[in-house]
């Protein structure tokens, strides 16, 4: 069986293959040639000097790379992948490490413990996993990582941008990990089809745009997850919205509203819509249509789609609004689509009027009055000749609260507005918020401050729906609260930053 080594009785002979001088980087001085078809050995051949292998200082050096490319080829043309694929994570990790141990040695490449266990690590990484990705992807700060071809790489934590040292050895290894990510969801990238999302199984969000369109070389984005789902509960102690503004955004999810997450690119309008989903019942059946399957919902009646590129011929693609389409006839009692990007909002509008109400959906837009504007361009936008009157009494027919999240321009996230849409007055649509968030200034440190603040309504329009569910006696307690303040004439719920 794979992974015994050659000394061990009833295992499998296992030779290390010589590497070719011409798999050797001409100025590589880390490596020393291997004696041809020799066993591995207890210890280096005397005839050979050792060399000392470059030293890793957070940028790593081309020898670093010379080295690891050579007892990367020594490594593939020595272990069985099919057998290797047969091995659970740990063990074929386990196994890895040994035989690359024993290349160093075959080498007599001289190495200290910790460059060692970098090369065996990256070398891992490489055939197990994302290659130089991984150490990114187990980082939970990060939002965002961002491959501007092999040599850049730049990730988002805390809202700011940071260029790290992380490289590849070349554009054809970018690529190579580019194909991995999307041949796990069952799609491809490449000259043919060089624009392609994808998700990683944790549910992250990535897009590769390869060449010949990225001119640089594959350009690699991804939008990570956290491991742990955020709660509307850790929005509050992030002070994304007040204690107050809480309640009653759990009180709109759970009577049922139709909702639409209004924002622009990275404001975290998916997070906000996995929050969104908590307070609905056990019992309810979703159905969630996406591009990329991301949203991560806890109730156990949940059924997921996603939607599918054409294959080479150009045939087989299914839409989001194919998706939307069906779901009428799954029985749902709640459609939620992860974007509203085109034609397809003509058919969630049609779905929130009949009978589906708590539909939830997400669209990019910087304020709630923008939001019904985009949905009426994306309506036309599937050829429907329907008046603008006509197209606008169907959104207020349909869309009952619009939340808008915003990113500021210290990388901070907030709900800026909770709005009802109230009705039209002639062919104007007419929106009350309940909520707003006012920037204040900002500190020292350049941290925006600002506050959440009730705009003093105190029967909103979702009031019957929320006496139909007896949830009355909180909403009218969360607005009361939220109109108290403090000595300095704030309100209570207020927070800073």
């Amino acid at each position: 069986m794979f992974g015994r080594r050659s000394g061990e009785s009833g295992g499998a002979m296992r030779k290390l293959a010589p590497v070719e001088p011409s798999q050797v980087a001409p100025n590589t001085p880390a490596v020393a040639e291997a004696p041809a078809k020799e066993q591995v050995p207890a210890a280096p051949p005397p005839q050979q000097q050792p060399v000392a292998a470059p030293v890793s200082d957070g940028r790593r050096s081309e020898e670093y790379y010379d080295v690891k490319t050579t007892v990367f080829n020594a490594l593939i043309d020595t272990i069985d992948l099919t057998q290797l694929s047969k091995l659970e994570g740990a063990a074929a990790r386990e196994e890895i490490r040994d035989i690359v141990s024993e290349i160093i040695q075959i080498k007599n490449v001289v190495m200290s413990i910790a460059e060692q266990e970098e090369l065996l690590e990256d070398i891992c990484n490489d055939v197990l996993g994302y290659g130089p990705l991984e150490p990114l992807l187990a980082r939970d700060d990060i939002a965002d990582i961002m491959v501007n071809g092999a040599a850049v790489t730049f990730i988002e934590v805390d809202g700011h941008m940071q260029e790290t040292n992380v490289r590849f050895a070349d554009n054809m290894q970018l690529m190579n990990v580019c194909q991995r990510i999307v041949s796990q969801v069952g799609r491809r990238v490449d000259e043919s089809s060089p624009i392609c999302d994808a998700r990683l199984p944790d549910g992250s969000r990535v897009n590769v745009i390869a060449p010949p369109l990225a001119i640089d070389g594959p350009a690699l984005t991804i939008r990570k997850f956290k491991k742990d789902r955020l709660t509307l509960e850790q929005l509050v102690k992030f002070g994304s919205i007040t204690e107050d503004a809480k309640t009653i955004l759990e009180i709109i999810g759970r009577v049922r509203c139709n909702i639409l997450i209004s924002g622009g690119t990275g404001s975290g309008k998916t997070t906000l819509l996995n929050c969104m989903t908590a307070p609905i019942d056990l019992e309810e059946r979703i159905i969630t249509c996406e591009d990329s399957a991301e949203l991560q919902l806890q109730q156990p009646h949940t059924v997921r789609l996603e939607t599918r590129p054409p294959n080479l011929e150009g045939e087989g693609e299914i839409t989001m609004r194919d998706l939307v389409k069906n779901c009428l006839r799954m029985r749902p009692e709640r459609i939620i689509v992860g974007e509203v990007r085109g034609p397809e909002a003509f058919d969630l509008l049609q779905a929130m009027n009949t009978g589906h109400d708590g539909s939830m959906g997400t669209l990019h837009s910087n304020s709630p009055r923008e939001a019904i504007s985009r949905l009426e361009a994306m309506i036309m936008m599937g050829g429907y000749s329907l008046p603008s009157k006509t197209i606008r009494e169907m959104i207020t027919g349909s869309i009952d609260i619009i939340i808008q999240a915003s990113r500021l321009r210290d990388g901070s996230r907030k709900v800026t507005h909770i709005t009802e849409v109230i009705g039209m007055e002639e062919d104007v649509v007419i929106l009350q918020n309940l909520f707003v968030y006012e920037i204040q200034g900002e500190d020292e440190n350049g941290k925006i401050l600002g506050r959440h603040r009730s705009t003093g309504i105190a029967r909103p329009q979702f009031w019957e729906r929320a006496r139909y569910y007896g949830e009355t006696g909180r909403l009218s307690q969360a607005l009361a609260s939220s109109e108290q303040v403090d000595e300095n004439g704030n309100p209570l719920g207020d927070t800073n930053g």
